[in-house]
């Protein structure tokens, strides 16, 4: 199976079936398909209640885990989080477990256009965020909920830099970019770092489509599924992938200074990031991803 493609795809007359007869509570006068990606399909109920239906078995554990942990994270984080409330079953061919919260107001960052000013004015907001995530108090809240340590192995530099190169070497080859000789230096001295230590409470994934804006400010931070342990550098990548130099000394004066290893693993994860969406934007006919992904990649290597 190619790597984008899901396993189980609900479409919207099967969302309906299942929305409508689990929770009667929905009218269900509207639904429109909110978007998709690598782990689930998101449908907008009566423009008030988000669904999300898995789209790979891989992800159900870490969607259990969603539905169970981010109504107890949202009061720690200064920005909006989904807060699931409805627990869908298995019914009509769909096997999986599904779930549904209030929409959160915003479109991702992607879809908006954003002056390099704007940018700058979010990375205040995005560090106030990270910096309460990161928080050990935050982490200690969670102390008995057996998270995954760095579940999908994002600070491992052994294993992230042989897949960057080949990201890098797909997106060159598909004509989208080429790296400067410095990326290649970055990660053969990435490959030199010690294992990091788990010390934070992640996102886990936390790139540029997880970011809802609204107004031009940071309206919402969605799709926890892989909220977990880890070297809080694996959430610090949007700090070279979305700001310049000028707005990444924003986020430092209100986040505090990163080490080095956190510098240099978070940029080769941004840099790994945005080759990988750059790809995908392309392959999947998403044009406003691919750029976003590209210009991400233009701005690490800047500073």
């Amino acid at each position: 199976m190619p790597e984008w493609d899901a396993e189980h795809v609900v479409d919207a007359g099967l969302a309906r079936r299942l929305i409508a007869e689990q929770f009667p509570q929905i009218e269900l006068a509207s639904l429109r398909a909110l978007g998709e990606g690598w782990d689930a399909t998101v449908w907008l109920a009566d423009g008030r209640w988000v669904f999300r239906f898995p789209r790979r078995q891989v992800v159900l554990a870490p969607a259990e885990r969603e539905f169970a942990l981010l109504r107890r994270l949202a009061p720690l984080v200064p920005a909006p989080i989904p807060q699931p409330v409805f627990a869908g079953r298995p019914a009509h061919g769909y096997p999986w477990p599904f779930y549904g919260a209030p929409y959160l107001e915003g479109d991702e960052l992607a879809h908006v256009v954003l002056s390099d000013a704007d940018r700058a004015a979010l990375a205040p907001a995005l560090a106030r965020f990270l910096l309460a995530l990161h928080d050990p108090a935050t982490l200690a809240e969670f102390r008995d909920d057996h998270l995954p340590v760095d579940g999908n192995r994002r600070s491992d530099m052994r294993l992230r830099v042989p897949w960057t190169r080949e990201r890098l070497a797909t997106v060159a080859g598909l004509g989208l970019w080429t790296p400067p000789p410095v990326v290649a230096e970055w990660l053969d001295a990435a490959l030199e770092l010690e294992p990091s230590p788990a010390t934070a409470l992640v996102h886990g994934d936390l790139h540029f489509r997880h970011l809802l804006i609204a107004g031009g400010s940071l309206a919402g931070v969605i799709d926890w599924i892989d909220l977990g342990v880890a070297d809080r550098a694996v959430d610090l990548l949007l700090v070279w992938c979305l700001f310049d130099p000028d707005a990444r000394r924003a986020f430092v004066d209100v986040y505090g200074p990163m080490t080095e290893a956190e510098q240099l693993r978070s940029r080769v994860l941004a840099v790994f990031l945005c080759a990988t969406l750059a790809e995908y934007g392309r392959r999947e006919g998403l044009p406003a991803v691919e750029r976003e992904a590209l210009a991400g990649l233009e701005r690490a290597v800047i500073g």
